[in-house]
């Protein structure tokens, strides 16, 4: 059962479109319309505003946090067309660094795993998407990936550090890959890939009769995703990759690679337009969130088909009648 245990009374003055935790889950992070951000402590069953961080001259579309062993750092992106990294420092929030190199509005924002460094990758409706990247001394370098999307690119989500099956090589020959998944407007999904400094298209998915809204590629602890165990035995099956995508067409996407190349499978279709997806820290479990105002959570069966195992809607928790599988 998942239930609401809080809920914060932002006094945002607009409509709120992203609200994000923090890595250790004490602090929230909101935007809005009204063109600013928010950051609450949510401590002990509490909340408290910190700070009303405003910069931006349009509705703040996205909020990202980066890793704590950069600091107290988060990135925000804006119809405005500017990125803005913010950082906290000795209890005072300021600007970082602003990136103000796309054409059109910034709809996504999303930081690499830390083990990449400090890196930020930018969807925008311009088409392009840029990696922003520093180095921690103080200077700043922007690579773009140009015509990304025709029309527009709607969200950014970077690889996992860990190639799936890795801890089953301990070995280490397998460096891990710079990758992110793009979603945009030609109703494509896109997988991408850094060679020799240079970010290149690896993959393209097509599967969505609609805009893509959001995509999300599901973390990795270097296990199998089909690991049993059991008291008597433990069977290991083929390492997999999985992203998950979200569209106008009202339908969610699961994008399986097991090394044989992506495969899809419709995660079910919905009566409104689902417009963001999110990932379980282990990535076994999915939560999308759309125009109905529910939150559902799916679960992949050990026969590889994915169950809802609950809706949230107005605060309540429900397991579903019979745990709806995808046909």
């Amino acid at each position: 059962m998942v239930s609401v245990i809080n809920s914060i009374d932002t006094s945002h003055e607009d409509m709120i479109h992203d609200a994000q935790l923090d890595y250790y889950g004490t602090k929230l992070a909101t935007c809005s319309s009204d063109r600013s951000i928010k950051i609450f402590d949510v401590k002990g069953g509490q909340q408290t505003l910190i700070t009303e961080l405003r910069g931006h001259d349009g509705p703040v579309w996205q909020l990202a946090w980066a890793h704590p062993m950069f600091g107290n750092l988060i990135a925000s992106c804006s119809y405005d067309r500017k990125v803005i990294i913010w950082k906290e420092t000795n209890g005072s929030w300021g600007k970082l660094y602003e990136y103000q190199n796309h054409d059109s509005s910034v709809n996504s924002v999303n930081f690499a795993p830390h083990e990449f460094g400090l890196l930020l990758a930018c969807g925008s409706s311009d088409g392009s998407i840029s990696i922003i990247s520093s180095t921690g001394d103080g200077t700043w370098d922007a690579k773009k990936i140009p015509n990304a999307h025709s029309i527009g690119c709607n969200a950014v989500s970077w690889a996992p550090p860990i190639n799936p099956g890795d801890l089953l090589d301990p070995s280490g020959r397998h460096q891990p890959i710079k990758q992110l998944v793009s979603g945009g407007c030609d109703n494509l999904v896109k997988i991408w890939k850094e060679e020799d400094g240079q970010w290149k298209e690896d993959q393209k998915l097509e599967g969505h009769s609609d805009w893509v809204r959001d995509v999300a590629w599901a973390p990795s602890i270097g296990l199998p995703k089909s690991i049993i165990a059991s008291c008597s035995q433990v069977c290991i099956g083929l390492p997999k990759s999985i992203i998950a995508s979200c569209s106008q067409d009202l339908r969610v996407i699961i994008w399986t690679n097991d090394g044989n190349g992506w495969t899809q499978k419709v995660l079910n279709k919905f009566n409104d337009v689902i417009w963001h997806l999110s990932w379980s820290i282990t990535g076994n479990i999915l939560a999308t969130s759309g125009g109905d105002n529910k939150v559902s959570l799916w679960k992949e069966t050990l026969n590889g088909n994915w169950v809802c195992i609950s809706d949230v809607n107005k605060g309540q928790g429900q397991i579903s009648d019979g745990q709806r599988s995808l046909s």
